[in-house]
């Protein structure tokens, strides 16, 4: 992409009413735009990182037998009313019309949605198990709405359900959803914790997050780096200093950002939308659900918060919205380099400006791609190559920095 067409603007100074690093660093560089506390619209780069996390993450479901759809937003009241949840605090309620009293809600999750739909189709043991997921917009009415994207009144999620008709089947789903977990945020370039946690709104049982260690983080876990398990502060009887109960290793404190959460649902949202099955026996029995969360908007701030520099982002390779910025610094032979990356498949994103070199050395360290390309005079028929998370460059041919891109 050429970026004099891209409509966006790098920001010559930080927003001022932004004190989360990601927030600062996303408006800045042209990723977001903030619409609202709370609410932010994504912008061509912006847009670009979320197809790349959402792409890793439907991958990794459907390689775990997900299948994707893509439920409705405006519920009626009477899904919330079944399991309880109906004046939980961060309901989004809607008035229709002329009406006193609000009949709708937008969603700040699926669970009364999705069960309702599994009516409908599960009859027989035959049915089961399967797992639906689906990349929605999520409304929550947060009354602390802070962080940039890390706590948002709307933001982006990945939720699966999955139906069985057993608790054991659901625990032998239940761990395969877990390392999934794990596949998705290494690849998005994140070291996550496997933490035990409380269940909230969603379950009475314990449930597991998981968390990546940051100073700016909400939570409080105690974890061990060895074998990555992790119990957060509010069940565990865990102490800084102590051994880990699953490897023996030393426990640390730390804070952390909660990037995705699983939970075993039982049968609390079957029994109340009648969720039934006949089983082998014939004997009719309640469908066994489990629910399992990926903040993808938060995984994108997250990426931010732990991968940067004074200078800007450093984005993980594989969610970066381009791989190479190509930089032409006065007259040059860059258009012939940006084409032959094309014709390459490689994604780039060619400053092909009429500003300052200097002013294109800031913000491509601001942007923060995997690498910067920079083909000048005085690089004569050598390009200049730096990967953004090294600090010195290096001169390739053509040849050699195709092939290392690539």
């Amino acid at each position: 992409m050429l970026q004099s067409k891209l409509f966006t603007k790098i920001e010559r100074s930080f927003p001022k009413d932004e004190e989360a690093l990601n927030a600062r660093f996303l408006e800045r560089a042209g990723f977001i735009y903030k619409n609202s506390a709370g609410v932010y619209s994504y912008l061509p780069l912006g847009w670009r990182v979320i197809k790349k996390i959402s792409d890793i993450v439907r991958e990794e479901m459907d390689a775990i037998g997900g299948q994707e759809i893509f439920m409705a937003a405006l519920h009626d009241k009477r899904y919330l009313k079944a399991t309880g949840r109906w004046d939980v605090e961060v309901v989004f309620k809607v008035i229709e019309g002329d009406k006193r009293e609000p009949s709708f809600n937008i969603s700040w999750t699926h669970e009364e949605v999705i069960a309702e739909i599994a009516k409908k189709y599960v009859n027989s043991y035959r049915d089961l198990p399967f797992a639906a997921y689906q990349i929605q917009t999520k409304f929550r009415n947060e009354p602390r709405a802070k962080s940039g994207l890390l706590r948002g009144r709307e933001f982006l999620m990945k939720d699966l359900y999955s139906f069985h008709e057993s608790e054991e089947d659901l625990s032998r789903y239940y761990e395969e959803v877990g390392k999934a977990y794990i596949k998705v945020f290494g690849r998005c370039g994140l070291k996550a914790f496997y933490t035990l946690a409380a269940g909230g709104e969603f379950t009475a049982s314990n449930t597991h997050e998981f968390q990546v260690a940051s100073e700016v983080g909400e939570d409080t876990i105690f974890a061990c780096s060895s074998c990555m398990y992790a119990e957060n502060s509010e069940v565990s009887k865990l102490k800084d200093g102590g051994k880990c109960p699953k490897c023996g290793e030393k426990i640390k404190e730390t804070k952390s950002i909660e990037i995705g959460n699983i939970f075993p649902l039982g049968t609390k949202y079957s029994e109340a939308f009648n969720l039934n099955f006949l089983d082998k026996e014939g004997n009719k029995k309640l469908v066994v659900m489990g629910s399992y969360g990926i903040g993808v908007s938060r995984l994108m701030a997250t990426a931010v918060e732990v991968s940067h520099d004074e200078k800007g982002i450093i984005w993980p390779e594989a969610i970066a919205p381009f791989r190479v910025h190509l930089l032409a610094l006065g007259e040059s032979s860059a258009k012939d380099i940006y084409n032959d990356l094309q014709n390459k498949d490689v994604e780039v994103l060619y400053d092909d400006r009429d500003v300052s070199p200097g002013e294109k050395l800031v913000e491509s360290d601001l942007i923060g791609l995997p690498f910067r390309a920079v083909v000048s005079n005085k690089t004569g028929n050598m390009i200049e190559v730096k990967r953004r998370n090294e600090k010195e460059s290096k001169l390739m041919d053509k040849k050699e920095f195709i092939k290392i891109v690539s």
